[in-house]
């Protein structure tokens, strides 16, 4: 086991929580001061409440912005970890050089759409006819570098994801500070408003990237950007795609509750005494602090979640229990104090913005006061929803992660800020989201408790293997490794042995297991489970979660560790395509017509032929979604083998036919070779 993976399983929780959390969430902080320092200075100058107005309302489209940055940042960093489990790390440079292209398209079909419609999609996001002429001059810039913004997103998390969390707080960090030093000189000093505003953070976002940029030319530890990988690699970047996917969710779920909530303040602040514009200043505001209170909470349990993984993959529940326990603790923490700011000087907070200038000051005050006293009453139950959320996501949970995530923000807090201004005006908006949150925070409890109820009883009930199965691996000459897929009930597990002991080599099937489990000290039920989807409605998300990377990583290993020891029989695990670039390969494909896969089933199992039927869609269905996880292949299709074989013909003689195929083609490697040396011999 690699001393690495032995910390995760046995260091002590806190010292490791302290380690992971905490340059996570001083990189998510940094990265807060982005959406908050513009506000501050805007607030404080001649722009007053209707600059904070305006920022607020282009706020959501930075959003969309970002979702696709993170969306092929985050896929591409999760793929780059997974590669450099599997030691092949270069390969992720097409992944990542594709995902550099595609992100900066994206900014440039996003400008396209954008630039024509800037004024109506500000007016929709909430802008009044007071405050739209400064959004537009404030989007006008920041759109423009939208390539550099987007792109800039993308990279970091990709510098992240290669060991260098410094370099990547580094370049968040210097863009921060550029940025505020620019704020003071463009607004306070040079008074150029809003296009100072717009300036001081493109310029900021530009050094980021330039640091970013520095990083992977110069500094990238376990692959190399070339000319080559800005070709477009649709497989791998496919592969990737799909691990950054619940990213692009995320945030996009933002822009819909941020689009919604400013639409309902937008109407019912016009119908009331405070007007169109206190209410959005307000909520602009109360959402970049609300974005530094919740930045720190997904800090600590993003920094977590290798530990959460790497300990639910081993089955030591009782250490997942007392670290999700220290998680909650920090998170009431941190949920409290910012409650107690909120309730007992929300004044002092909104004031860091800056006093109205163009609004009713009384009426200013009294709304800010009520926003932060009301909306972010439950801040703390806010907290805990996301905070469970992110960890069922490294517990490889996605049903319950979506759950958790959506219950609070779409199910609830959309129709309650729809419905119950209707009744109570302005003021129902503001209690929409206590009640969202606490509604929320009973399903997150009731999922959390259920989840430790039956984690228990899988560790009291885990389930033993054959004991005829070994995990010891075998030296044996250099030769023929015969890779077999299967379908079920084509007795591919029997031709297999009888090849084997026909050529005399080691067979393996659940060995696998037993030697990636022993290495990584994962749990071996766990790793015998992660081929089968049954369970995994999203089974894509699951497949990206980091425990089950760390499973998949752990299997690669193995295999490639019994293919190093000369010639032998392996089954299933998708060995065929882990060993793709293994010139000694044989890869065997063994199907059957169902009508005998019925018969063998019921034969070996007792089923029926309705059972039978039934256990062989469910297992065909869980190893082609296996295979396509993480090969991006189908698993059916012939052409990924060199022999196809019909097992129905018998397992003697599929299995004869197999060893035949291999004895043709050793004798055609042999001639070929021949004929080259003949070709060169010197007369």
């Amino acid at each position: 086991m690699e001393q690495s993976n032995s910390a995760l399983g046995e260091g002590k929780l806190f010292k490791l929580m302290l380690k992971f959390s905490i340059p996570c969430v001083l990189s998510l902080f940094v990265s807060a001061l982005y959406n908050i320092v513009d506000q501050i200075f805007i607030g404080n100058s001649e722009l007053g409440d209707l600059g904070n107005a305006a920022t607020g309302v282009v706020f959501p489209i930075f959003i969309i912005a970002q979702a696709f940055a993170w969306w092929f940042g985050d896929g591409c960093a999760a793929f780059l970890n997974i590669c450099q489990g599997k030691k092949q790390a270069d390969e992720a440079h097409r992944a990542i050089g594709t995902g550099i292209v595609f992100t900066v398209g994206a900014s440039a079909v996003l400008m396209i759409l954008f630039f024509p419609l800037k004024r109506s999609l500000l007016l929709m996001f909430g802008a009044s006819e007071n405050s739209i002429d400064l959004a537009v001059e404030y989007f006008n810039i920041v759109l423009a570098f939208f390539p550099v913004f987007m792109a800039m997103n993308m990279v970091n998390a990709v510098v992240r994801a290669d060991g260098s969390p410094g370099w990547s707080m580094a370049s968040m960090l210097t863009g921060a500070i550029v940025n505020i030093v620019l704020d003071a000189v463009f607004i306070l000093a040079l008074h150029l408003g809003m296009a100072g505003a717009a300036w001081a953070t493109v310029i900021g976002q530009i050094v980021s990237f330039a640091v970013c940029l520095f990083y992977l030319i110069k500094k990238s530890k376990t692959f190399k950007l070339k000319l080559k990988s800005f070709i477009p690699d649709m497989k791998q970047f496919g592969n990737a795609a799909k691990l950054g996917l619940s990213s692009f969710i995320t945030q996009m779920t933002i822009v819909i509750i941020s689009l919604v909530c400013n639409i309902m303040l937008k109407k019912y602040g016009g119908l009331s005494q405070y007007g169109e514009d206190i209410p959005i200043a307000i909520i602009a505001i109360e959402s970049k602090v609300f974005t530094v209170v919740i930045n720190i909470v997904v800090g600590i349990v993003l920094g977590c979640q290798p530990i959460i993984g790497y300990n639910i993959g081993a089955q030591k529940y009782d250490r997942v229990k007392k670290l999700y326990r220290n998680i909650l603790v920090s998170t009431v923490a941190v949920g409290l104090i910012a409650t107690l700011i909120f309730e007992l000087a929300p004044r002092e907070v909104v004031g860091i913005f800056g006093a109205p200038k163009f609004s009713n000051p009384t009426l200013y005050w009294d709304f800010a006061t009520k926003t932060f006293r009301i909306f972010l009453m439950l801040v703390t139950f806010t907290c805990t929803i996301k905070m469970t959320s992110i960890f069922f996501q490294a517990a490889g949970k996605p049903i319950r992660a979506i759950i958790a995530s959506m219950i609070r923000d779409i199910v609830c807090f959309i129709p309650l800020i729809c419905v119950l201004p209707i009744f109570y005006g302005i003021g129902g908006i503001l209690w929409a989201a206590p009640i969202a949150d606490g509604i929320a925070m009973l399903v997150a409890a009731a999922l959390t408790l259920t989840y430790f109820i039956k984690s228990r009883k899988n560790t009291n009930n885990t389930a033993e293997f054959d004991s005829d199965e070994h995990s010891i691996l075998s030296a044996t000459e250099k030769g023929a490794i015969i890779t077999i897929s299967r379908e079920h009930g084509s007795s591919g597990k029997q031709i297999g042995k009888i090849v084997a002991d026909k050529l005399g080599i080691p067979f393996y099937y659940k060995d696998v297991i037993a030697i990636a489990a022993k290495e990584s000290g994962l749990d071996r039920e766990f790793l015998s489970d992660i081929t089968d989807p049954a369970t995994n409605a999203l089974y894509s998300l699951y497949m990206s979660t980091n425990v089950v990377s760390q499973a998949i990583i752990a299997q690669d290993k193995a295999i490639k560790a019994i293919a190093e020891r000369g010639s032998c029989v392996i089954v299933g695990r998708a060995a065929d395509y882990v060993l793709r670039d293994n010139p000694d390969v044989v890869r065997v494909f063994i199907y059957a017509p169902e009508e005998y896969r019925i018969a063998r089933i019921a034969e070996v199992y007792g089923d029926s032929r309705a059972e039978a039927q039934k256990h062989i869609k469910r297992a065909d269905k869980a190893r082609a979604a296996y295979y396509k996880a993480i090969s991006a292949r189908n698993w059916s299709d012939v052409h990924n083998y060199d022999l196809a074989v019909d097992g129905s013909i018998g397992v003697q003689q599929s299995a004869q036919l197999i060893t035949d195929y291999i004895a043709h083609k050793i004798q055609a490697q042999v001639e070929s070779q021949q004929v080259k040396n003949d070709k060169y011999k010197p007369d």
